[in-house]
């Protein structure tokens, strides 16, 4: 994360007593990650946080990479999908994955979760496509809305309450490795500089700190091991009564994104916006064309010799594409030369500025479709660029 936060009540100083209005401890517990040598944040519960009454049977929770799909240029045609399932698990719909990442789809039915979720397996990113609501985490009270990215990092405990107002989509992305700010952004202190596309102003961290204090019976659904383990606590997991740290889930709004631009095409890196293991992450937001006389606005024909390219559409006509719509994913796997389809590059010259919004993913390990993804294949789209 970029900076130190708190929300709360803390005590001056690191594991000392804090004592609640009965006299008794609040239980402090570290969440830190890379053992003892990453960023984290300490936590002040009412109740002991290892309070578990039951566990039930642990049920699958993962994907699984389709066999013999080939090497081609693939175009995923998710756009009519209004629901993906019932609740926000059940609904979550991987369409592509590697070692290092998973990527795809959750629209669901239901706009309020009844348990929580902590996922322990990885990362991750949520792009907010469409639909407005809270997510409610033991750090606190995170507002969210159409065009936020919400990172989430793993173990972080939280349930979202959308309105039940408009459609609800949402691109999620499940990361091996932390999800963070692009490190070239950064100075020697972790600030972002002055030259980076969105800055610590962009980043909303919790704004509120909703303490639950009484007991009962509440469901925490653990995914670890491709499988989800059904904890039940003898109290909320909100009961938090101050953090403070450098490790929590923050908004960002693709919105607050300021793209830089140039005389000539500006490769992807310039758009870049996060940082994994094994990928990054960009966003293609509304800009000036290129402003040299001569400038295709187009973006060239290229050949990725070690990585897979993703685009997911949200906004806007993509002038080098033709058939995809909003909600369209197209892979462009390495090893496959791939640019703008014909006729495009022509009609892209005098153009001034694009209103187009995309969320980019690129992976350095060969990206596989999974079996739910092959449900959304276009068959057409490998031969599209014929003459």
């Amino acid at each position: 994360m970029a900076y130190y936060f708190r929300l709360g009540n803390i005590p001056p100083k690191r594991h000392t007593q804090f004592r609640q209005p009965d006299g008794s401890l609040y239980k402090e517990e570290l969440v830190s990650s890379k053992g003892f040598s990453g960023i984290y944040s300490n936590l002040y519960h009412i109740h002991n946080p290892n309070n578990v009454l039951d566990i039930g049977k642990p049920t699958p929770f993962n994907w699984e990479p389709a066999k013999e799909y080939g090497l081609k240029q693939t175009h995923l045609k998710t756009s009519g999908v209004t629901t993906t399932g019932k609740d926000y698990l059940s609904a979550r719909k991987m369409l592509m994955m590697n070692n290092d990442v998973m990527m795809g789809i959750c629209s669901p039915e239901l706009r309020k979760m009844d348990f929580y979720f902590k996922n322990a397996d990885g990362d991750e990113l949520i792009y907010v496509h469409d639909g407005e609501g809270v997510m409610y985490s033991q750090f606190g009270k995170l507002e969210v809305r159409k065009g936020d990215y919400i990172v989430i990092p793993r173990t972080t405990i939280y349930r979202f309450e959308w309105k039940e107002t408009g459609p609800l989509r949402l691109l999620v992305i499940e990361s091996q490795g932390p999800i963070e700010t692009v490190k070239r952004y950064r100075n020697e202190l972790g600030q972002l500089l002055e030259h980076s596309p969105y800055c610590e102003r962009d980043i909303r961290p919790p704004g509120d700190l909703v303490t639950e204090s009484e007991k009962g019976e509440f469901l925490v659904q653990i995914k670890k091991g491709g499988m989800l383990h059904p904890y039940t606590y003898g109290h909320s997991p909100l009961d938090i009564v101050g953090w403070d740290g450098f490790l929590y889930p923050y908004a960002m709004s693709i919105h607050d994104f300021e793209p830089i631009t140039g005389r000539i095409h500006q490769p992807p890196p310039v758009h870049q916006t996060f940082q994994a293991w094994g990928f990054v992450i960009c966003s293609f937001v509304p800009r000036l064309f290129d402003y040299h006389p001569l400038a295709i606005p187009a973006p060239y024909n290229h050949s990725n010799i070690d990585s897979d390219e993703v685009l997911y559409y949200a906004e806007g006509e993509f002038m080098s594409r033709k058939g995809i719509d909003r909600g369209s994913f197209t892979i462009h796997m390495g090893g496959l030369p791939h640019g703008p389809h014909p006729g495009t590059v022509e009609k892209s010259i005098g153009a001034k500025e694009t209103h187009e919004y995309a969320v980019m993913l690129d992976t350095f390990k060969p990206l596989s479709v999974t079996t739910q993804g092959l449900n959304f294949v276009d068959p057409d789209y490998p031969l599209s660029w014929k003459e």
